[in-house]
């Protein structure tokens, strides 16, 4: 058999061991990145978090919420009720129990539940009901759908606030409850204000919305994010 000459094994060798040794570094490079990775996506899924809240038509409250910084994604649906897979036409024609509601996700490093609360109550009358607005009904209700033990207290302590600090002269009937399943309402109700403006627009001015938070909260109205003082 013939053999290689001393010099040439050596380098072979030393070729194989080097070979070994980039492998390896290779193969620890990628699973640094991989780590890398994983945990960039898990700080990222780790920021956001979620809001529920009903107040009156979804179309609304998305379009309120979409504006306010730190809101990812609204989602326009139903809560509150028994009826599983609801639809439009059983929730407001009939009593599922449900409420018109929309689900927040938001980055709370950017805006806190506290101030999405803040936001919520100056963008809704508390003091209806019997729904908001023009559209009357039990599914046009005002409420708030902790989704965490935190939420509950948060939110029990910023109704409390806004029923004690003057801004309103009536009785906050908005009520509390934990958040339970929630059911995505038909693809056409989803961005309806981006859809089709035309209509919404029309919607929202003819229905009173605007008018009647402005005539409850004054300057306050919409005004979102301000620095909280509580």
């Amino acid at each position: 058999m013939l053999q290689l000459p001393k010099k040439r094994r050596y380098f072979l060798k030393v070729i194989g061991v080097m070979s070994l040794l980039l492998i390896g570094y290779i193969s620890a490079v990628r699973s640094e990145q991989n780590d890398q990775v994983i945990k960039v996506a898990s700080e990222k899924k780790a920021k956001t978090a979620t809001a529920i809240f009903a107040g009156g038509c979804f179309w609304c409250v998305e379009s309120d919420f979409d504006k306010v910084k730190g809101v990812i994604k609204t989602t326009s649906g139903y809560t509150g009720g028994k009826t599983e897979n609801p639809t439009y036409k059983e929730v407001t024609y009939k009593n599922t129990g449900h409420f018109e509601a929309v689900e927040i996700t938001y980055d709370p490093t950017i805006v806190t539940y506290k101030e999405l609360l803040h936001s919520f109550w100056r963008s809704v009358d508390p003091t209806d009901a019997g729904g908001q607005f023009c559209d009357r009904g039990a599914s046009y209700r005002t409420a708030i759908f902790p989704t965490t033990e935190e939420q509950l207290k948060v939110a029990t302590t910023s109704k409390n606030h806004e029923q004690t600090n003057g801004k309103l002269k009536g009785r906050i009937v908005t009520q509390i409850f934990k958040a339970t399943r929630f059911y995505k309402a038909e693809g056409y109700h989803q961005n309806y204000y981006k859809t089709s403006p035309v209509s919404y627009n029309y919607y929202r001015y003819s229905c009173g919305r605007d008018q009647r938070i402005k005539k409850l909260w004054g300057n306050e109205a919409h005004s979102g994010l301000k620095k909280l003082t509580h």
